[in-house]
C-alpha cells in the first residue's frame, strides 16, 4: 500500500489543491475564517519547509503524500487540520493533485521541445547548402539539402507539441468535489475552486472523476510518439556517422571512444536515445494494461499510474536535452555528403522527366532510363559521365540540354513546389519555421 516513495513528487501540487479546497470549504460554511486561515498558513508553511529543509520528506511512515500532508498539517495547527479532509476523498484528491502537476510537467516539457526545435533550425542553418543523398529502403534515392532532412524533424515534434496541448487541455479538468465516487454533499462550489487552480472545467460525472485516468495514457502516448521521433532521429545520425558513410561528424561530448579498439568513436547518446524509446513504450503498455480491466470507480490499482507516468517525464525530459546537445556538436562533412549525393544514379528520376517534356510517356521514360542506367553501370560510370552519342543511342530526343537537366543543382532547383528540397523552398521554410517558434 505504501506509494509514498515515489508520490512525495506530488507534494507541492497536493498542498497547492488543498489550499483552494480549503477557501471552497469556508464559502460552503463549513469552516470559519479563522480556521480557513489557520489552515492556509499551515499548508503554506509546509510548504515553505519542504523547499528549505532537504531532508523533510526522510524517515517518514506516512502511507503517501496525502496522509504525510494531513499529518504534518496537524502537528503543526493541532485539530482544526483534520477539518480540512470535510467533504473530499483520497480519490479526487490524488486525481486533482495529479492533474495538477502533469499539467505544469506537459507546459515544461513542450517548453524543452521548443528549444529543441530551435536548436534543430540553428543546426540546419549552419550548413543549410549541404547536400545529401536521400534514401528510400536505405537505399540512394534523390539528393536532398541537409537542412531539409532536419527540416523533416522539426515537422514531426510539431505534431507533437500539438499532441501535448490537446492532452493539457483534457488533462486540465478538475474531478475535486467528486469525493469517494458519488460526489460531496457539502455546498462546495467546483467552478470557483478551479478557475482558483487554473482548470478550464470541472468533470460533469463523479464516478468518471475519480476514476478516468486517460488523460495519464494520453500524456504517455504522446511522450512515446516523441521518442518514437527521437528514436528514428538517432537511428539516421547513428548510419550517417559511420565508416561506412561518414556523413556527419559527433563530437566527444556525445560519443565515446572503445573500452579495447583505440580507434573507435561510438555513438552513445544517440544509441542511449534509440532505446529509452522502449522505456517508455513499456510504460504505455503498462498503463493501458492496468486500465484494461478495472471496473467503477476508484481501485487500488490507480497507484501504478505514478511510476509510469514519473518515469516517462523524467526520461523524455533529459532525451530531449541531451538530443540539443548532439544537435549542436555535430557537424555535417559536405564534400563526402556531396559526392556520395553525385553518385548512385540519384538523377535517374530526372532523365525520366526529361525524356516526359519531350513528349514520351513517363512509363516508357522510366523503361528507357533502366536501360540507360544498365549501360551506364556496364560502363562503371554515371549518367552525366555518358556522351552525347550514348545517350542518343537510346532515344533520338535528347539533346546536349540533357547534361544540364541532370546537374546536380538543377535536379535541386526543380524540386520547387511547396514541401520540396529545392533550396528556394527550404529556405523559404527554415524561415517559416523559425518565425513560427518566435511567434509563440
Amino acid at each position: 500500500n505504501n506509494s509514498f516513495r515515489f508520490d512525495r513528487r506530488l507534494f507541492a501540487a497536493d498542498v497547492r489543491c488543498s489550499i483552494a479546497y480549503c477557501d471552497g470549504l469556508f464559502h460552503a460554511g463549513v469552516l470559519t475564517r479563522l480556521e480557513s486561515e489557520k489552515i492556509k498558513n499551515g499548508l503554506i508553511t509546509l510548504l515553505k519547509r519542504a523547499d528549505f529543509d532537504r531532508n523533510y520528506f526522510d524517515d517518514s511512515e506516512a502511507e503517501d503524500i496525502h496522509s504525510f500532508i494531513e499529518a504534518k498539517l496537524i502537528q503543526l495547527i493541532g485539530e482544526t487540520g483534520k477539518k480540512l479532509h470535510t467533504g473530499r476523498s483520497r480519490n479526487d484528491q490524488v486525481a486533482t493533485a495529479f492533474r495538477y502537476w502533469l499539467r505544469g510537467e506537459i507546459e515544461e516539457i513542450s517548453k524543452i521541445l521548443r528549444k529543441f526545435q530551435q536548436t534543430i533550425i540553428k543546426t540546419a542553418e549552419k550548413q543549410k547548402y549541404a547536400v545529401l543523398p536521400g534514401y528510400t529502403h536505405l537505399q540512394k534515392a534523390q539528393p536532398i539539402l541537409w537542412a531539409h532532412w532536419c527540416l523533416a524533424y522539426f515537422e514531426m515534434f510539431l505534431r507533437d507539441r500539438e499532441r501535448l496541448d490537446e492532452v493539457w487541455r483534457r488533462t486540465n479538468i478538475l474531478p475535486l468535489g467528486s469525493a469517494a465516487l458519488a460526489g460531496t454533499s457539502y455546498e462546495i462550489d467546483r467552478e470557483a475552486i478551479a478557475k482558483d487552480l487554473g482548470f478550464e472545467g470541472i468533470t460533469s460525472n463523479s464516478l468518471d472523476g475519480v476514476s478516468d485516468r486517460d488523460f495519464a495514457i494520453e500524456f504517455v502516448n504522446s511522450c512515446a510518439f516523441i521518442m518514437l521521433h527521437l528514436s528514428r532521429l538517432s537511428e539516421d545520425l547513428i548510419i550517417y556517422a559511420s565508416n561506412e558513410f561518414g556523413f556527419i561528424e559527433l563530437s566527444d561530448a556525445v560519443s565515446t571512444g572503445s573500452s579495447l579498439m583505440p580507434q573507435k568513436k561510438n555513438p552513445d547518446a544517440l544509441e542511449l536515445l534509440r532505446g529509452k524509446a522502449g522505456r517508455v513504450f513499456g510504460h504505455q503498455t503498462a498503463l493501458l494494461t492496468t486500465l484494461k480491466g478495472l471496473p467503477l470507480a476508484y481501485n487500488k490499482d490507480l497507484q501504478e499510474d505514478k511510476e509510469a507516468v514519473f518515469d516517462t517525464c523524467d526520461t523524455l525530459k533529459i532525451s530531449l536535452k541531451v538530443a540539443s546537445i548532439v544537435f549542436e556538436n555535430l557537424k555535417i562533412n559536405e564534400e563526402i555528403t556531396m559526392k556520395s549525393a553525385e553518385k548512385g544514379f540519384l538523377n535517374a528520376t530526372e532523365l525520366a522527366d526529361y525524356l516526359v517534356q519531350k513528349g514520351i510517356p513517363f512509363r516508357s521514360a522510366h523503361d528507357l532510363v533502366g536501360k540507360i542506367v544498365l549501360h551506364a553501370i556496364s560502363r562503371n560510370c554515371e549518367l552525366l559521365d555518358l556522351n552525347l552519342r550514348e545517350f542518343k543511342n537510346f532515344s533520338q530526343d535528347i539533346e546536349e540540354d540533357v547534361f544540364e537537366f541532370l546537374s546536380l543543382e538543377q535536379t535541386l532547383a526543380r524540386k520547387n513546389q511547396i514541401g520540396g528540397t529545392s533550396p528556394e523552398r527550404v529556405f523559404e521554410a527554415l524561415e517559416e519555421a523559425k518565425q513560427s517558434l518566435e511567434n509563440e
